[in-house]
């Protein structure tokens, strides 16, 4: 079970937290904004006093001006649902040791599971390629980390990407608005997988991108004679780097700033993850960055 859990990783990401940024619809009272209204927090508005509502949240106040009786709304606290989505493509594959894109995707999505149960939220995970590989339902006990930890253990690189139609998927399975985090390298077509994440964000679901990629793919370092071995179906290629370099590198820059584009129009938080980069300050950054522009 430790093999994802990494202790600097989780002092750090426990001291900063993950609070939800916007509406969810949890389960239970707890530390996050709920679209129901209830009796503690923050107000929001007042409406008039029916028989039965406790005498103890009459504005007198208002009374005082109208004569009339009204009843103090505010905005309950809920835990929220955190919905963390692996990519185990065989293009997650790429990496040898702490920089292999998958096992990054992994160290992300364990750390974040076990700050969420940490807060007493809720966390479900699921992992794909062309299809679901594996899916576990969400709970906020903390032998639920075990699962998750074993889960990811488990999962390996296999078959093609196909993000956009499981976005959908999930988008039409999940009831309740939470926080969706998809980790992986988005090697699909970009428009799909920007339309999933689009369906996401319409159900009313904050959206959180980490984009995981080796530092390979986007400066292409290579020289000398190499040959490319396509991990999704794609034919092997014998060339000279140099002389693609360019060419390749208008391609990935494009790439990329479409990626980041259509997520800043679709309000979707977008986190490009190099797996060159320690998690301990790479995740850190990222909550920071959150506390620093959060709606709270």
């Amino acid at each position: 079970m430790a093999t994802y859990l990494k202790p600097d990783v989780l002092a750090r990401a426990e001291s900063l937290g993950l609070r939800a940024r916007q509406l969810v619809e949890g389960l239970r009272v707890g530390d996050h904004k709920s679209p129901y209204k209830g009796f503690s927090v923050e107000f929001v508005q007042h409406r008039e006093y029916v028989p039965g509502d406790d005498i103890r949240h009459i504005d007198w106040k208002s009374y005082g001006r109208s004569e009339r009786y009204t009843i103090k709304q505010y905005e309950q606290e809920t835990n929220y649902i955190a919905h963390i989505i692996v990519d185990c493509s065989n293009s997650m594959r790429y990496g040898g040791g702490d920089t292999n894109k998958l096992e990054y995707a992994k160290l992300i999505a364990a750390s974040l599971s076990y700050l969420i149960v940490r807060q007493r939220d809720s966390v479900a995970l699921r992992t794909f390629n062309d299809a679901w590989a594996a899916e576990l339902p969400a709970s906020s006990q903390l032998g639920h980390i075990h699962a998750i930890t074993h889960t990811l253990e488990e999962t390996q690189p296999k078959e093609k990407t196909r993000i956009g139609p499981l976005l959908d998927e999930v988008a039409d399975r999940i009831g309740r608005r939470g926080i969706v985090f998809l980790i992986s390298d988005c090697f699909d077509t970009v428009e799909s997988t920007l339309a999933g994440l689009r369906h996401l964000r319409f159900r009313g679901h904050e959206v959180v991108l980490f984009h995981v990629l080796h530092k390979d793919e986007v400066e292409f370092p290579l020289d000398g004679n190499v040959r490319f071995i396509g991990l999704e179906g794609f034919e092997e290629l014998m060339t000279r780097p140099h002389l693609l370099r360019p060419a390749y590198l208008r391609v990935v820059q494009k790439f990329l700033a479409e990626m980041q584009r259509g997520c800043d129009g679709s309000g979707v938080d977008y986190v490009r993850m190099m797996t060159s980069r320690p998690l301990v300050s790479a995740l850190g950054e990222y909550l920071v960055r959150r506390l620093q522009t959060g709606k709270r």
